[in-house]
């Protein structure tokens, strides 16, 4: 793993990825504009904190139940109809809570999949989006850190939008129609969707049953995914506990920080993240995919439990930045990482089985955030540092030797650069064989 074969330079991305990537971007947007905007909406309602924290974990719950649903049938009906599915279903979501729809119906909305409580999502799109751009670069972290760069940025455009004049006042009465941002959001994805090339589909094994599940569909590589997938769900249960969400509101208790404060933060944290995220594919290059998530998300997860004894807001802002710079590398090399373990008909289903397992426990965050901050405000941030942690060093300890498929159009010519490669793939079939059977 450490000091994984350099790659050369990649070509130009294909249509494909372009409109993937556009896609993320879009969708990025609304959600940077709305992730933010979220808490605000809540609170101007008057809901109870355990309101609130019903609406928070029924949004993370719908999409690992979304998730799970693509992982089962989207090879089935088709990855480019699912795909505007969901852009659809985005835009139907933003107009009810725009028109300020009812408590119970907002959870109904929220279990669907289509929102977001973070700027980057990891929801049923994201599943669709990694498993077609796998095509495109599966074994390396180059496109998804530009697929991640121009999400982060898009983000933070979004983010700003809340910074304009009159959008940041307190008053409840234009908090709930920005939600309809998300209408033209949802519009531009499904043209997109619909450009889509046949190459993004799976071509179905004559033998495929259909609505097989994960356990038949992930194949040969299917406990190499299962234990990849417990080990983020351990990491996203950390992140469940400090959600965008949850950081807008804790600066808001805390710090008594305004909307438009936080659209600025926000805006930041999102520059620094499409920038993180262009670095790890170099990085990745360099010391290999599990020593670039590990190296710089250990670290993060100090700076994030410090946030928790910050002084001021423009401490814990700074320190909430410097964390950020680090702690979304892990990102583009951790989708590397799933699509590079295992074979192509397995992508889709890795995708939704690890994405899937990262958003079954984020649910439970909002909710042990809540109770624990009745001890202290802060006291989520340290639970989330070393929860955090702890994964980093048990992903360290297992993965970073696990053999990865190299696939040959990525390594530059070379006897010894070849060798390598036939090595890393043999050792991966080897591994793979060694599991048994399949079902």
């Amino acid at each position: 793993m450490r000091g994984g074969a350099p790659l050369r330079r990649r070509p130009a991305l294909s249509r494909d990825a372009r409109l993937l990537i556009a896609g993320q971007g879009v969708r990025a947007a609304g959600y940077g504009f709305t992730a933010v905007l979220l808490g605000a909406v809540l609170a101007a309602r008057g809901l109870t904190p355990l309101q609130v924290g019903a609406v928070l974990t029924a949004l993370i719950a719908g999409t690992a139940v979304a998730s799970a649903a693509v992982g089962l049938f989207a090879d089935r009906i088709g990855r480019r109809r699912c795909y505007a599915l969901f852009f659809a279903g985005l835009a139907v979501a933003g107009l009810l809570v725009a028109l300020g729809i009812p408590w119970w119906a907002l959870l109904i909305v929220a279990i669907t999949g289509t929102l977001s409580t973070d700027i980057i999502d990891n929801g049923p799109a994201t599943t669709l989006e990694q498993a077609m751009l796998a095509a495109e670069d599966a074994g390396t972290a180059g496109v998804y850190g530009r697929y991640n760069m121009v999400g982060a940025a898009a983000g933070a455009l979004g983010a700003l939008a809340l910074t304009l004049p009159g959008l940041g006042r307190p008053s409840a009465a234009p908090h709930a129609w920005l939600f309809a941002a998300l209408v033209p959001v949802g519009i531009a994805g499904v043209l997109l969707a619909l450009r889509l090339s046949q190459s993004t589909e799976v071509e179905q094994a004559s033998s495929a049953r259909p609505g097989a599940s994960w356990r038949a569909k992930l194949g040969p590589s299917r406990q190499v995914v299962h234990r990849l997938a417990g080990l983020f769900a351990v990491d996203a249960g950390g992140s469940g506990l400090v959600t965008a969400g949850f950081m807008s509101y804790f600066f808001t208790e805390r710090y008594h920080t305004s909307v438009a404060a936080l659209g600025w933060l926000f805006f930041a944290v999102s520059v620094v993240q499409a920038v993180s995220v262009a670095v790890a594919p170099a990085l990745a290059r360099r010391y290999g995919l599990i020593a670039t998530m590990v190296g710089t998300h250990l670290p993060s997860n100090i700076l994030l439990a410090s946030i928790a004894f910050a002084p001021s807001f423009p401490v814990a802002a700074a320190l909430l930045l410097a964390r950020t710079t680090l702690s979304q590398m892990d990102v583009p090399t951790r989708q590397a990482l799933v699509m590079t373990v295992v074979s192509p008909e397995e992508r889709t289903a890795a995708s939704a089985v690890t994405n899937a397992a990262r958003y079954t426990v984020r649910p439970v965050g909002p909710l042990v955030a809540g109770a624990v901050q009745q001890i202290a405000l802060g006291a989520p941030l340290l639970i989330a540092g070393a929860v955090k942690g702890g994964y980093d060093i048990a992903l360290w300890t297992w993965a970073r030797r696990l053999p990865l498929i190299i696939p040959a159009a990525t390594v530059p010519p070379g006897p010894a650069r070849s060798e390598d490669t036939k090595t890393a793939s043999a050792a991966a079939s080897a591994a793979h064989e060694s599991k048994g059977p399949t079902s």
